[in-house]
């Protein structure tokens, strides 16, 4: 197998995008990569990816944007998750769409959710292997404060991963500086699937879950964690920059697949005309860069 990997942002119901980029990559043949790296909403699309379910992220969002166990304050208010936990990871994965569990298990591809240690500060790239015993690893990547519980697997406690490493393809690609991760090999190339336009700069105001988690002081007991919440969108602006550098170089080692235009979809979604538009600009970029994207990871540019 190719040493390519394949880096999924989060973003909530801007997932769609990734989803119609997926979708096009299932159906065209394209698994070209040894590694994906999911953040929070990107790594319950690789969940999809790596049991080749077409369709399946798109329709879960159309057909659960308005059910309050899938994302609401009600949920929040009955659970402590806005988004059910016990209804998204269970209850949609299990019965109302599952996942291909079998497909999931067999497939080489190597599967990382990424998380973030609220004790130590810092990410945490669990490897998704099998399912539904890996789900709470999905779950813990996409888990937002302030509004979910802290996901504890293995004596760890974990939040979202986009607080730490929001675009992981340093770690992917084991670019100087990053953490190494048990088990992996570095890839030669990386495509990272963005869910925010290529001129969105991030700012710590008064609507961002950064801003509201620190307010709250529900994470006073976990200052690294702070920190992070605290420095998060300067951090995330310099690695958009570090990445589209990587970019630009002549045969450099990232493609990146982004939005040509700002996503008025919101992290929590009602509008399925919205969605679907989301949804089909994602494909529309896939099907037109196909020669590109095929050249890139095959060495052929």
């Amino acid at each position: 197998m190719s040493e390519n990997a394949l880096v999924l942002e989060g973003g909530g119901f801007r997932g769609m995008f990734t989803a119609g980029v997926l979708d096009v990559f299932m159906e065209q043949g394209i698994w070209d990569f040894s590694s994906v790296w999911g953040v929070s909403a990107g790594a319950i699309a690789a969940t999809s990816y790596k049991s080749h379910q077409i369709g399946r992220s798109m329709r879960i969002m159309l057909a659960f944007r308005d059910d309050r166990r899938f994302m609401s304050l009600w949920s929040f208010a009955r659970t402590g998750d806005i988004a059910g936990s016990d209804f998204m990871y269970n209850e949609v994965q299990s019965r109302l769409d599952p996942v291909d569990v079998p497909t999931f298990g067999a497939n080489p591809l190597r599967m990382y959710a990424v998380a973030t240690d609220v004790v130590y500060g810092a990410p945490a790239y669990l490897p998704c292997t099998t399912l539904p015993d890996d789900v709470k690893k999905v779950q813990a990547s996409a888990s937002l404060p302030p509004v979910s519980r802290l996901v504890e697997i293995d004596g760890h406690h974990y939040l979202d991963g986009g607080t730490s490493d929001s675009i992981p393809f340093e770690v992917a690609l084991g670019l100087e500086g990053a953490p190494r991760v048990e088990g992996h090999e570095p890839a030669r190339k990386a495509v990272a699937i963005l869910t925010k336009d290529r001129a969105y700069n991030k700012s710590l105001s008064p609507l961002t879950y950064e801003y509201i988690a620190l307010r709250s002081h529900r994470y006073d007991g976990f200052p690294l964690y702070e920190g992070l919440l605290q420095s998060r969108p300067d951090r995330y602006n310099d690695q958009r920059q570090r990445l589209f550098e990587l970019e630009a170089q002549p045969n450099g080692p990232v493609l990146v697949i982004a939005p040509e235009k700002p996503v008025e979809v919101g992290v929590s979604e009602r509008s399925g005309a919205k969605l679907l538009d989301l949804y089909l600009q994602g494909r529309s970029q896939a099907e037109r860069r196909l020669e590109e994207i095929r050249a890139f990871l095959s060495d052929k540019e």
